[in-house]
């Protein structure tokens, strides 16, 4: 087993693939090769066996199993030795398509889109061993160097809990989206809506936002190839059918059995403490919508991450006399991690387009955007 691994991707060109060169190869220092058929058809499907010593399935999610049993085809033995990855939100038909190679196999399933980020930091990916030995070193080295919160588990258990963690969510919020656009009309869309929006409301329409801006390919995929789907949706849909039929009742026995079924028995089920604990975060979710909210504020972009580099931004408004609402960091559309600075309303406005000035004049920061009577001057 070499020191520095050749790396093969098999979908090189998906947005995982381009994100995983960009992780082997930077954060790694290892030699990467791609196939791909929209656009990297250098090596033949051979060539690259021949040549790699660690192969990466990224392939749709449909296709992936049909992919990884055309490669052990093509394969016939040359991928003895070999470590075969794939990333995937299904495990148990791509591990067990892997399994059917010489190669040693392990499923892996990155929780998240690619990322913005160098790397999986505050993201939980789920590792599915299968027959590994000599390549356990490098595979711990390697999740190390994702900084993924690991999570260990079997192929069927991972697909039976994605069920529910992507499954279920994204199938409610698809039916959210479709309510939406039947009944959002008639009571002036969703722009009439916002005004009376709730946290709950902002965090749904939020989800489901995230899913219409995603590959459908993807959400399609999540529901018609993981067998514990259906089964998970024909609970979800009795219940929905037991509340509708309840309300439809109106009664007070109908109210009385919605309370003991619906909140109460899982009430008792989360426990107490959990219960809490998820209050108290939606909560903080709330008092955070109400800070990116507030009409007031720049961001910055700090091109230099290194101690102390924050507190040159902070100290700019200090040394104006401007008081600050609230200060959150996040990462733009482009990936690059930002600082929302929240500002008072009652600060001069003067005080406030010196600061902005000031923090590009004196090499701070970029301000990215100004909003609440103050303005970029570029």
């Amino acid at each position: 087993m070499s020191a520095k691994p050749r790396i093969g991707l098999v979908g090189s060109q998906g947005s995982y693939g381009r994100w995983l060169r960009r992780f082997f190869e930077q954060r790694m220092g290892l030699p990467v090769l791609g196939r791909d058929p929209c656009g990297e058809v250098a090596l033949s499907e051979r060539q690259l066996l021949e040549t790699v010593d660690v192969l990466v399935f990224c392939a749709p999610i449909r296709q992936t199993p049909a992919v990884i049993r055309h490669y052990v085809e093509q394969a016939t033995g040359i991928e003895r030795g070999q470590l075969w990855l794939d990333i995937t939100s299904i495990k148990a038909a791509p591990v067990a398509a892997m399994l059917h190679s010489q190669a040693e196999v392990v499923g892996l399933h990155p929780m998240s889109a690619a990322p913005k980020s160098a790397t999986l930091r505050g993201r939980a990916m789920v590792v599915c061993e299968a027959r590994l030995e000599r390549w356990r070193p490098w595979l711990e080295a390697f999740l190390a160097a994702s900084e993924a919160d690991c999570v260990r588990a079997d192929a069927e258990q991972h697909d039976r809990v994605m069920a529910l963690v992507q499954g279920m969510v994204h199938a409610t919020h698809m039916a959210q989206g479709a309510v939406l656009r039947e009944l959002a009309p008639e009571v002036g869309d969703l722009d009439g809506i916002r005004p009376f929006s709730s946290v709950g409301y902002e965090l749904d329409v939020a989800v489901t936002r995230r899913i219409l801006a995603g590959n459908a390919a993807i959400y399609q995929d999540i529901q018609f190839e993981n067998p514990y789907v259906a089964p998970m949706l024909e609970r979800l849909t009795a219940h929905l059918d037991t509340l509708r039929d309840l309300v439809r009742r109106g009664d007070e026995a109908a109210r009385d059995q919605l309370r003991e079924q619906l909140l109460d028995q899982s009430r008792e089920y989360v426990g107490q403490p959990s219960v809490a604990e998820g209050s108290y975060a939606f909560e903080r979710l709330g008092y955070l919508l109400a800070d990116l909210r507030e009409p007031r504020f720049i961001s910055v972009f700090l091109p230099l991450d290194q101690p102390g580099s924050l507190r040159s931004l902070l100290s700019v408004f200090e040394q104006r006399g401007i008081n600050l609402d609230s200060i959150h960091s996040s990462r733009s559309a482009e990936g690059e991690l930002l600082f929302r600075i929240g500002v008072s309303r009652e600060g001069d406005a003067a005080a406030l387009q010196d600061a902005i000035s000031a923090i590009e004049a004196e090499c701070i920061g970029r301000v990215v955007e100004a909003a609440g009577g103050v303005g970029l001057t570029r």
